[in-house]
């Protein structure tokens, strides 16, 4: 019998067409954020009913556009960008977990397949999307720059409806790009059973982190940020804004190697 081969399918003898290579995968990229406070209210209602607020700025919510070049062992990737490059947007809010706070991504777009099927092993709750954020160059015209009154736009789109659009004007250098995405990861891992009405298949809370964490220029400003529904996804009637906190920037390199099994409720069926 032949052995197949792959992270995740489909698995083949080579190995070669598996959406995902093995870990560790290496990371890239910049970071625009966006926080804001909305009633705590709706941070509880996505939570878990075992996941708890978290004890200080219960209603604090960041929203992320992520460009990302990312490779595995090797990079080859690299030398095939359309394997490495892709853009993601992701709603992340502040909850707490027998004591300990955590960050926990509550909905996420991304444009390419291989992230999505990355983003399912880890627990993120990605769906295809179209994301646009402004990008940095070195020389010309056609972008800002990392100074006071540099302007950086951002949008979210689905199923060509747009769900959020976002400015931020740069102001200063900051020591870090806010509070709310600053803690280890607490996400849920899922799979309902094949065999109807049985429950979970894969029923897993997991925390993960970056390793080898590199951190670029920095910098912090004003925002402003709208978010919209569709029939196909809620953004706005989840999580409205109800006080800007403020926008950031930044540059990032990060590893990630696996995470951590904190429960594990899967029913065998």
């Amino acid at each position: 019998m032949t052995e197949l081969n792959g992270f995740l399918p489909p698995l083949t003898p080579q190995g070669s067409s598996s959406l995902v290579p093995k870990m560790p995968w290496y990371y890239s990229g910049t970071l625009l954020t966006v926080e804001y406070l909305t009633d705590p209210a709706n941070v509880r209602a996505i939570l878990p009913p075992d996941i708890d607020l978290a004890p200080e700025q219960p209603g604090a919510v960041a929203i992320v556009w992520a460009d990302w070049q990312s490779c595995s062992t090797g990079g080859l990737e690299l030398l095939d960008p359309v394997r490495a490059q892709y853009l993601e947007a992701f709603m992340v809010v502040r909850c707490s977990h027998k004591g300990v706070v955590y960050s926990r991504c509550v909905a996420i777009w991304v444009n390419k397949d291989f992230a999505i099927g990355r983003g399912w092993f880890q627990g993120y709750p990605k769906k295809l999307g179209n994301i646009a954020v402004t990008r940095v160059f070195n020389k010309g015209k056609a972008t800002p720059k990392l100074e006071n009154g540099g302007q950086f736009g951002a949008s979210i789109a689905a199923y060509d409806h747009r769900l959020a659009s976002a400015v931020v004007t740069l102001r200063e250098p900051a020591e870090s790009n806010g509070f709310v995405n600053g803690h280890k990861m607490l996400h849920s891992r899922f799979m309902p059973s094949i065999s109807k009405d049985a429950g979970m298949s894969l029923d897993q809370l997991i925390t993960m982190g970056g390793t080898d964490v590199e951190i670029g220029e920095t910098w912090k400003g004003d925002a402003e940020l709208h978010l919209g529904d569709s029939q196909w996804d809620e953004l706005h009637s989840i999580l409205p804004v109800q006080e800007i906190l403020g926008g950031y920037y930044r540059e990032i390199g990060v590893t990630f190697n696996g995470g951590e099994l904190v429960e594990d409720r899967s029913n065998a069926i």
